[in-house]
């Protein structure tokens, strides 16, 4: 479990295609400093299981493998080498909660569709795949890229169409997460509040 509170920006150092999944070389000195074979680290959002660590200080990086599942439903398929990416290492059960509960399991990808600064703040507004749209309200959690973020208006474009969401993100999650590059067009991971989605499955076990 993870909280959505990037600790790290990291950055991918190589990756190997192999037969039916991709090996990830990530460089995250902070994130690997206590990680060992077996651990779990969010990479834009994605669990990712540590195979093992390499370097020292400053160049320390983790390897991961990425099976096909995970390259299908994330943007992580879309990385090259070279590329940012926000890291948080597990919860720790005696650390406060600082984002919203986050698994690492992401639900869909949805799109940059608009960037609007101001002068403290800016809001992004981002594609919502419409099965995921159920799950989304205004001033409920979402998880974006790994960052937890709070919704700040939600919107729907017709039944056949993805709807969207906005978030406003602080000078803070600018300078220290990749939403603070990303362009208009790149694609996010998106995870939905789990809770949610309990809810309704429980409400369905309940109506039939």
């Amino acid at each position: 479990m993870f909280t959505g509170i990037v600790e790290e920006l990291g950055e991918i150092v190589s990756i190997e295609a192999l037969s039916d999944s991709v090996r990830m070389r990530v460089r995250g000195p902070l994130v690997t400093s206590d990680a060992q074979h077996g651990a779990s680290i969010a990479v834009n959002g994605v669990c990712l299981t540590v195979v093992d660590v390499v370097g020292n200080d400053q160049s320390r990086c983790f390897t991961a493998d990425i099976m096909a599942e995970s390259l299908q439903r994330s943007s992580l398929g879309v990385l090259g080498v070279g590329s940012p990416v926000n890291l948080e290492r597990a919860a720790a059960l005696n650390s406060r909660l600082g984002g919203h509960i986050v698994q690492g399991h992401v639900d869909g990808v949805g799109t940059i569709r608009d960037r609007q600064p101001s002068e403290n703040w800016e809001v992004v507004t981002i594609s919502v795949p419409r099965e995921l749209l159920r799950y989304v309200v205004e001033k409920g959690s979402i998880t974006i890229d790994g960052v937890s973020l709070t919704v700040v208006g939600v919107g729907d474009n017709g039944v056949d169409e993805d709807g969207w969401l906005s978030v406003s993100l602080i000078p803070t999650t600018l300078a220290l997460t990749t939403l603070g590059s990303a362009e208009i067009g790149d694609p996010v991971n998106l995870e939905v509040d789990v809770i949610a989605k309990y809810v309704e499955k429980q409400m369905e076990w309940r109506n039939s």
